[in-house]
C-alpha cells in the first residue's frame, strides 16, 4: 500500500479543537500557543499539544521570536486532502451518472 499524503491531514483535523485552531490561524495569522488557547478556553499546554499534532501533519509551522514560538498555518498539505476528496467525489459522480442512465434507459422502457 502506498503512502497516503492526505491521511495525516485528515487525522489531525479529526479533532474539533484542532480544526478550530486551524480556523483561528487562517483568519488571524501567526499567534502564540497562549494567544490561541484564550479564545478556545483551554490551557496553553493543551493548545501546545494540539499544535504539535498539527505540526506533525505539516499544517502549522513554529517560528521562534525571542522566547516565544509563533505558529503559522501551512496551507500546502490541504491540497492533498482536497485532491483525495475530489477523486472520491468524481468516482461517485460517475456512479450516479451510470445509475441515472440505467434508470432512464431500463426503467423508462418498462413503462
Amino acid at each position: 500500500m502506498s503512502e497516503d499524503p492526505a491521511g495525516p491531514v485528515f487525522a489531525a483535523l479529526a479533532d474539533p479543537t484542532r480544526r478550530e485552531l486551524v480556523r483561528v490561524l487562517a483568519t488571524t495569522g501567526p499567534m502564540t500557543a497562549t494567544q490561541l488557547a484564550l479564545p478556545l478556553g483551554i490551557s496553553r499546554q493543551a493548545a501546545s499539544k494540539h499544535l504539535a499534532a498539527l505540526h506533525l501533519a505539516g499544517l502549522v509551522r513554529a517560528d521562534r521570536v525571542g522566547r516565544e514560538s509563533r505558529f503559522t498555518l501551512v496551507t500546502g498539505p490541504f491540497a492533498h486532502a482536497e485532491a483525495w476528496m475530489r477523486a472520491i467525489g468524481a468516482s461517485w459522480d460517475d456512479r450516479l451518472q451510470r445509475l441515472r442512465a440505467f434508470l432512464e434507459h431500463d426503467v423508462g422502457d418498462a413503462g
